[in-house]
């Protein structure tokens, strides 16, 4: 395994680094990496690797959003409040009508299957949104009106909610009174509200530990991560009994330390940027890993349609939610942009229906994932019976 993360590393910086001489996002070149190295191309990893991926990118994906958490200032937070609140649930729900209206007779799927799949695609991909928001903070664009805290905000909130929506649609479309009904619409709130407490609770502790044992700055990093990754273990273990958004409270986490003291957040936030190096290569690489082209291929110009039909509602959904907002119409064509990627979550939940017992147009869902390579057996997949815990996209 130690050899297929160091082939991965080495690729992935060479290959970023082309495209960025390129002018083309550097993130293209760890993705491209992934697929080249992985199980559809060249397929030089190692199965352990792979069989861990999941892991490894959950670890990448908290290292970002402690750094976004620790960006987060209230002032301007309290400035874009409302617009953080529509973007979470109308450019979604645009995209998921239309993809539940055009996908049955470009896919040949059913009216519920195509909803399921609106909800898996309407989620944005905090491991995309989050990098380049960040970087667009620290360059000072946009800061002035608050552009990158409110996509940063809209964004986790949209995943709740996409999330939860998928679980209820499944749980409907499986005709299982116990998975899906509209009543779990109320884990939406509860998964917010008990994520961001659980967070502010870590925070304080975590700000009461720095000022009392004064450790290092590499500790305290190391200290933030781990109790981040506790945070989506506990997660796991009560989500049969309540929702808890771990996405929000490893935000929440960084958010208190910075405004309880702002120094001591800014050098935590810049350790953390040196270890992102390492975590984003490891996140985009694997995630180009586990892309399947012969599912991109069968899906075919019926699959690029939805997408793109999808996308389309989307913009204008985002479109909407910034209306009587201050943004000049350059402005909203940024928010509309930046809020169209879509990565880690459909990674994450893409194969669900399939293995939970949906048919018709998810037969395919899976082939080829490396988890299934060499094993015709569905449920040896780790989402089998783990679909409904999906909060922070894998």
């Amino acid at each position: 395994m130690a050899n297929s993360m160091a082939l991965l590393v080495l690729v992935g910086i060479t290959i970023a680094h082309l495209c960025r001489r390129l002018n083309l996002p550097g993130l293209l070149g760890m993705l491209l990496t992934g697929v080249l190295l992985g199980p559809q191309v060249l397929n030089l990893l190692e199965p352990d690797l792979l069989q861990v991926s999941a892991d490894l990118r959950m670890t990448a994906l908290i290292v970002i959003l402690l750094r976004a958490g620790l960006g987060l200032h209230v002032d301007t937070l309290k400035r874009v409040g409302w617009p953080v609140l529509t973007m979470a649930v109308v450019p979604a729900l645009f995209e998921g009508i239309v993809i539940t209206l055009v996908a049955p007779p470009l896919l040949g799927i059913t009216t519920m299957e195509a909803a399921v799949l609106g909800a898996i695609l309407a989620a944005v991909s905090p491991a995309v949104v989050v990098p380049f928001m960040l970087d667009f903070s620290q360059r000072r664009l946009g800061t002035a009106k608050g552009i990158p805290t409110m996509i940063l905000g809209a964004s986790s909130l949209n995943d709740v909610s996409a999330i939860v929506v998928f679980s209820i649609l499944l749980g409907l479309g499986l005709g299982n009174a116990e998975t899906g009904g509209w009543e779990r619409l109320w884990e939406i709130p509860e998964s917010v509200i008990l994520g961001i407490g659980a967070g502010l609770v870590v925070g304080l502790l975590s700000n009461y530990l720095f000022n009392y044992y004064r450790p290092r700055p590499t500790k305290m990093v190391l200290i933030i991560i781990s109790m981040a990754i506790l945070l989506t273990g506990l997660e796991q273990t009560l989500r049969d009994s309540i929702a808890l958004s771990s996405l929000l409270a490893v935000m929440a986490v960084g958010f208190v330390l910075l405004s309880k003291e702002r120094q001591r957040a800014n050098t935590i936030s810049a350790r953390l940027t040196e270890v992102w190096f390492f975590a984003e290569i490891l996140l985009f690489s694997l995630v180009g890993a586990q892309v399947d082209l012969n599912v991109a291929m069968e899906a075919g110009l019926g699959g690029l349609q939805v997408i793109m039909a999808g996308l389309a509602a989307r913009s204008i959904g985002t479109w909407f939610s910034l209306m009587g907002t201050e943004l000049n119409r350059r402005e909203r064509m940024f928010c509309i942009v930046a809020y169209l990627p879509k990565a880690t979550v459909q990674a994450a939940i893409g194969a669900a229906p399939l293995e939970a017992g949906m048919g018709g147009g998810w037969d395919y869902a899976c082939r080829g994932c490396p988890l299934h390579i060499g094993n015709s057996a569905v449920g040896s997949h780790r989402y089998a019976t783990d679909w409904r815990s999906v909060v922070i996209p894998r």
